[in-house]
């Protein structure tokens, strides 16, 4: 395959040059040049040839210098990797083009050498990139594929009322919950489609199978994550309930899938849940044509803030207290008064736990630690170094315990 290398530099003998020091990969048809004289015909050329490799670019030339030609092409969708030639080699142009995304620079007179051994490097480099945009993009169209299954509970109201979801939505209480996998996005790409393609859909069969278990509906899959209502297309009185069990049986799973995959040498991260509960407009968006059954309101963007706070508190489930409080015999352990991302009110939070591990001594231990931390009592930092000396994984009381040693008091926590 020929690599098309658009070279700009307005020396008129350049051309020439480069013509002659490369005319042996160029008849072997390893690469081939076009050529301009300033950025801003250098643009025009990009714009009628698509399938430029790489950009070698002088920086001092008319009308457009090689630098605002760098920041054009990085601003592009393209991202076309560039190399500086010039004869202002100093500090301060090497610094701007490489902090405007220059690939490499050289200083003129050209080493040809040298600019064929850079060359050689950069399309390397523009090969790696490329095929990583592609396994990113058959990933993403493999998990775009899977979301175009409708929960069994909202196919079966469809079938027997296509009328029951409304076009333009309904309001109504819900409970919502997220899922996500930590650190997936850069895990996708250092991973063969033979491997991804596996991983991912016993991973998402797997947790949408719990989902509709416990009666939930899976309203969106993007990538890994998961967004999934309960109360909604059908009513569920006990939704709240629903929504927490299905949570704590989606981290078991979560886990055990995790170990399994990490005896394979795949370090795949946590799965990260928030759950909360409130009103929110559901229904079909889109139109007749593109079904689109999801939901809209605080309530959901709340879930989604509680998702991604539990990488900040250590913990892998977070739902609020206003889900808790409409769960019969809820069992779980305060975080403590999240002020969320984006919000001027605090949300009072808890991690909700299996009972096994909610009658475990290290429960009661935490515990007796957040309520003197609550209470402001001053002991609460030896409670919570006890605490963590005794129940060293503990990652919510060693959060904790940092908030403390670091000046913070009370249980007000604002989320980064």
């Amino acid at each position: 395959m020929t690599a098309r290398i658009l070279v700009v530099d307005d020396e008129p003998d350049l051309e020439t040059l480069i013509q002659q020091k490369f005319r042996h990969q160029i008849r072997d048809g390893g690469v081939s040049f076009l050529f301009a004289r300033d950025g801003v015909e250098a643009l025009t050329v990009l714009e009628a040839n698509q399938d430029v490799d790489l950009v070698v670019t002088d920086i001092n030339m008319p009308r457009m210098d090689g630098l605002s030609l760098l920041q054009k092409l990085q601003e592009s969708d393209e991202k076309l990797s560039t190399i500086i030639v010039s004869a202002y080699g100093d500090i301060a142009n090497i610094r701007t083009a490489m902090n405007r995304g220059a690939f490499d620079f050289l200083t003129k007179p050209i080493d040809f050498l040298d600019l064929e051994t850079t060359i050689a490097k950069t399309l390397r480099h523009v090969e790696v990139l490329r095929e990583a945009r592609r396994r990113q993009a058959e990933a993403e169209r493999a998990h775009a594929s899977l979301s175009r299954y409708f929960s069994p509970n909202l196919a079966e109201r469809l079938a027997s009322d296509a009328d029951a979801i409304d076009l333009g939505g309904q309001r109504r209480e819900i409970a919502t919950l997220f899922t996500d996998i930590a650190s997936f996005t850069a895990l996708v790409e250092t991973l063969e489609p033979d491997v991804l393609g596996p991983l991912l859909n016993d991973y998402l069969t797997g947790m949408t199978d719990l989902v509709f278990a416990h009666d939930g509906t899976v309203a969106k899959i993007v990538g890994d994550a998961l967004h999934v209502l309960f109360g909604a297309p059908g009513e569920q009185p006990d939704h709240a309930a629903r929504a927490v069990a299905c949570a704590l049986a989606l981290d078991e799973y979560a886990q055990t899938f995790r170990v399994r995959w990490h005896k394979k040498r795949i370090s795949l991260g946590v799965t990260r849940i928030g759950v909360h509960a409130g009103p929110a407009i559901v229904g079909n968006f889109g139109g007749g044509r593109f079904f689109d059954y999801t939901a809209y309101g605080d309530t959901i963007n709340i879930a989604a803030r509680l998702e991604a706070a539990n990488k900040q508190l250590g913990t892998r489930i977070c739902v609020s207290a206003i889900l808790a409080a409409k769960v019969t015999d809820f069992r779980g352990r305060p975080v403590g008064e999240l002020l969320l991302r984006g919000r001027s009110e605090v949300l009072r939070a808890f991690e909700p736990l299996p009972a096994k591990q909610y009658d475990d001594p290290s429960t009661k231990s935490y515990l007796e630690a957040f309520a003197k931390l609550e209470a402001g009592d001053s002991g609460a930092i030896a409670a919570f170094a006890a605490h963590v000396g005794k129940y060293a994984d503990d990652q919510l009381a060693s959060f904790h315990l940092k908030r403390l040693l670091n000046g913070a008091t009370g249980t007000r926590i604002a989320m980064d």
